[in-house]
This record gives structure tokens, C-alpha cells and sequence, in this order.
């Protein structure tokens, strides 16, 4: 063999093949995007055209290529956001300032603020407590922990933000999955185990009112276009069956598909209570940051009834937990290098293009494209069109984004088919709650990325399967148990 050979073929060997093919294939598909004729006009069915502005066509191709090379994970998910505010710049989607100025909106700083208050729990102890308080009552079957996880993440969405009970449960979890100790790296539990976390926190925030940002902002856009309310307890009467049924179909995909290999953990109530024994009664530090959480999550869920609150964002809520902190010691600067500013990182990037989609009018124009196929369909059909694009669109962007996007345009369209505005709108929530498929569609889902139990690409394809899940459920709520909770279908 040849000298040249000798090197070449090494290099072959270890050229990454599937890396660089997404990654090109990502670029690729940008600049097809970007150098395409104009796109045809969008008209909706008041007869108002919407035109597709250059820009928004390269938001479009940006957009694509983001969700390629985040489900490859061609570079870094943070890096890879990074690029999304560097190609707004360099190709005129965006100035830099509109670009850039998205990494620091207020919802990343939420999420930043929920990253700390899980940071602040695992250096107190407060983590390791709960995790084996949580032991102690399911046991030692793996199956049953799995469940016990997603049941707590879910209930604990009905009064606080989803993206700090995932911030909360993250450490938790941790704390169980080196109790499992299967093995170093990823393990089938440890999948389950994270994945469902991230899976259940979403399904539980769609319930009531203070699981997440997208209800009171839904509520407040549908009482603007149809002049009616929406009660506070149509949420738990309405998503409470669909929010729970996922909760229990998630557990059985899951606990089937990453079946644990140890069926029990022998010995682990035992091990628990000595565990639990050493750490000695609650300190005062620890006392102190569930005093601060409770604080934060009254004020977040006061701002549904108390006017003086309404104004105030959520994110500056959050992060006064943040400044009490450190203010009084519970965490160091040293604390802040320990950050997983990849996550920070991937949230940013995920506002900048969803703001890209938004302000240049590519989201609106896609809306219109997509619903104006329904206006002469079935409206069972019609109603199951507008979720799906609500599923589709809330992988990529903010999930209130999407629900902003998509329910003017539905609701013009619902009259024309005699379909009531109800079914509109809590159809839309259920498939916004719910972003199963990206890891930027929704907070936890990033968070539960940090444990490096699965890849992207895994995220990827088991979450394709629990969409269709999701919206065979509510196909069927569409039919069944909405109209019998006297839910309005038709006008």
C-alpha cells in the first residue's frame, strides 16, 4: 500500500459522514430557499392577500435548516443558535440589533431563572430530600418509579411554570438515576426517565391556567376576537382528561420502548432511608429556597387575580429568586460558570427565529397557506388542520407564537364552516402544550437534553410517534367527551 493510501484511508474511516452531510445538506436547502423565484401569494378567505417578502422567504429556508441541524446535531444545539442570529445578519433577514436583541427576551431570561432555582435545590440538598422522600412512597420498581416521576412533574405544572418544575424535577431525577446505576453514560431508565419528564411537564401545563405563559395569552387574544371569557375552570374541566390520558400513554410508549433492564432496585427503600437518615433535619438554607419558590410561584399565579401584578413579566418574577440567592449566600459566582449556557444558548436561538418567522410575515403567510386548504372541508377535518399546524409550528417557535399565528386566521375560517370558536381555540392549546419533537419546542424538553441520556435524533423520532398519539386523542375528544362536557362544536 502506498503512502498516500495509508493516510487517506484512516481519514475515510473516521470522516464524519452523517455530520457533515446534514450539515451540508442543511446549507443547502437554505440557499435553495433563499435564490428561489418569489412564492405565490396567500389569500385568505376575507379575500386579504399576503405577500411573501424576500425576507420572510429566508426566514423560511432558515428555519429549515436550524431544524436540520438541530436533529443532527451537526455543531453544538447552542452554536447551532448561534448561527440563526449571524445568518439574519449576514443575509438582510434581520438588522443585527432585532437579530441579536431576541437572545435576551424575557422568556430566556424565565428560563435562565428557572435553571437557577434547580441549582440552588441541588446545592442545598433539597434535591437529594425530594428525590428520596419521592423513593420512600413508589418503591423499588423501576416501572413504577417511571410513573411516580411524571405523575409529580405533572401535578406540580398545575401551579407553577412547567420550565421550573423542570428545572426542580432535573436534579431529582439525577439524584434517582445514580441510585439505578445500570451503568456510566445513557441507559434505557435513564431515557424513560428524562424524556418522560420532559414529555409529562407538558402535558400537565396544558390543564390549568399557570402551567405556562401560552393559556392567560390565548384566553386574552380569544375574549379581543370573539368579546366572551374563557372561565378559569373550563381549563381542568376541558384538558384535564386529555392532559392526564397523555400523562399515561406517554408512561406506556416509553416504559415499553426504554424498557428498564433491572425490573426492581433490591434493596433501595433500605438504602433510601439511611440515605435520607444522614442528611440530618432540614437546614436553614434549604428552608430558605423553598420559601423563596413559594414566593415566586404566589406572585405568578396571583397575576390571574390581583390587578396590580398583571403588569409585571413573569421573568422579572423568576429572577427575583435569582437576586435572593445570591444576595443571601445560597449560590456564588462560581456557581454561574456551572451554567449550562448550551441550554440558555439553544432558548435564545429559538426566539430569534421565531421572532424572524413572526416579523417578517413568513409565520402569518405559512398560516394562511395551510388553513385556506381546509376552508371547504369537513369540520372535523378543519378543526384537526389547525392543530396540526399549531403541533407543527410550536416544535420550531413560541408555543404563544404559534397559538398568535394561526387562531385569527382560524377562526375567520371556522364561520364560514359554521365551527364554533371553543373548539378553536382549545384545540390549539392542546397541540401548543405539547411540543414532543424538537428539543426547542418547548423549556423541559431542553432542560431533560442536559442529562445526555439521549441524542437529538432520539428526541426526534419517538416524539413523531407520540404527536400522532396526541392528536388520535384529540380527534377523539373531539367527538366524545367535549360535546358530552357540553363543549360547543358547531354554531
Amino acid at each position: 500500500m502506498s503512502e498516500d493510501a495509508s493516510i487517506v484511508k484512516p481519514f475515510l474511516a473516521e470522516f464524519d459522514w452523517k455530520k457533515w452531510t446534514a450539515l451540508v445538506g442543511g446549507l443547502a436547502i437554505f440557499f435553495l430557499v433563499y435564490f428561489s423565484p418569489p412564492w405565490p401569494i396567500a389569500i385568505d378567505p376575507t379575500g386579504k392577500e399576503f405577500v411573501l417578502s424576500p425576507q420572510g422567504k429566508a426566514a423560511i429556508g432558515l428555519f429549515l435548516m436550524a431544524g436540520i441541524w438541530w436533529v443532527f446535531e451537526v455543531i453544538p444545539i447552542g452554536v447551532t443558535a448561534i448561527a440563526i442570529g449571524v445568518f439574519q445578519v449576514l443575509f438582510a433577514i434581520r438588522p443585527a440589533k432585532e437579530a441579536f436583541r431576541d437572545f435576551m427576551d424575557p422568556s430566556v431570561m424565565f428560563i435562565f431563572g428557572s435553571l437557577m432555582i434547580g441549582m440552588a435545590f441541588t446545592k442545598t440538598g433539597l434535591t437529594k430530600r425530594l428525590a428520596y422522600r419521592m423513593l420512600t412512597i413508589v418503591g423499588e420498581n423501576t416501572r413504577i418509579i417511571l410513573l411516580g416521576t411524571m405523575v409529580i412533574t405533572a401535578l406540580l405544572t398545575h401551579i407553577m411554570a412547567h420550565t421550573a418544575v423542570a428545572a426542580t424535577m432535573f436534579p431529582i431525577l439525577l439524584a434517582i438515576l445514580a441510585l439505578y446505576k445500570e451503568s456510566e453514560g445513557p441507559s434505557r431508565f435513564g431515557k424513560a426517565m428524562f424524556i418522560g419528564m420532559a414529555w409529562a411537564a407538558g402535558a400537565g401545563s396544558i390543564i390549568t391556567l399557570l402551567g405556562a405563559a401560552r393559556g392567560p395569552a390565548a384566553a386574552a387574544m380569544f375574549a379581543e376576537f370573539t368579546g366572551r371569557q374563557v372561565d378559569f375552570f373550563d381549563f381542568p374541566l376541558y384538558m384535564g382528561l386529555i392532559g392526564w390520558g397523555m400523562v399515561f400513554l406517554i408512561w406506556l410508549y416509553l416504559s415499553t420502548i426504554f424498557k428498564p433492564s433491572k425490573a426492581t432496585i433490591p434493596g433501595l427503600r433500605e438504602k433510601v432511608a439511611k440515605l435520607a437518615a444522614a442528611l440530618g433535619p432540614m437546614s436553614g438554607k434549604e428552608k430558605f429556597v423553598i420559601a423563596c419558590v413559594v414566593l415566586v410561584v404566589a406572585l405568578m399565579a396571583g397575576q390571574s387575580f390581583v390587578p396590580a401584578l398583571k403588569s409585571i413579566d413573569r421573568a422579572a418574577l423568576m429572577l427575583t429568586s435569582t437576586l435572593l440567592f445570591f444576595i443571601f449566600g445560597v449560590l456564588t459566582v462560581k456557581d454561574l460558570e456551572e451554567m449550562p449556557w448550551n441550554i440558555v444558548l439553544l432558548f435564545s436561538g429559538a426566539m430569534s427565529i421565531g421572532f424572524c418567522l413572526w416579523k417578517t410575515g413568513a409565520a402569518e403567510w405559512m398560516a394562511v397557506h395551510w388553513l385556506g386548504l381546509f376552508k371547504e372541508a369537513h369540520w372535523w377535518v378543519f378543526v384537526m388542520g389547525i392543530a396540526a399546524f399549531v403541533l407543527t409550528m410550536t416544535n420550531f417557535i413560541m408555543n404563544v407564537a404559534a397559538i398568535a399565528i394561526s387562531l385569527p386566521v382560524s377562526l375567520v375560517i371556522a364561520k364560514y364552516l359554521g365551527v364554533a370558536p371553543d373548539v378553536i381555540f382549545f384545540a390549539s392549546l392542546v397541540t401548543a402544550g405539547m411540543p414532543f419533537v424538537f428539543l426547542i419546542g418547548a423549556a423541559p424538553n431542553a432542560i431533560a437534553y442536559e442529562s445526555k441520556q439521549f441524542s437529538p435524533g432520539e428526541f426526534f423520532r419517538h416524539g413523531l410517534v407520540m404527536s400522532m398519539v396526541l392528536l388520535c386523542v384529540l380527534g377523539i375528544a373531539l367527538v366524545s367527551f367535549w360535546p358530552w362536557l357540553g363543549m360547543q362544536i358547531l354554531l
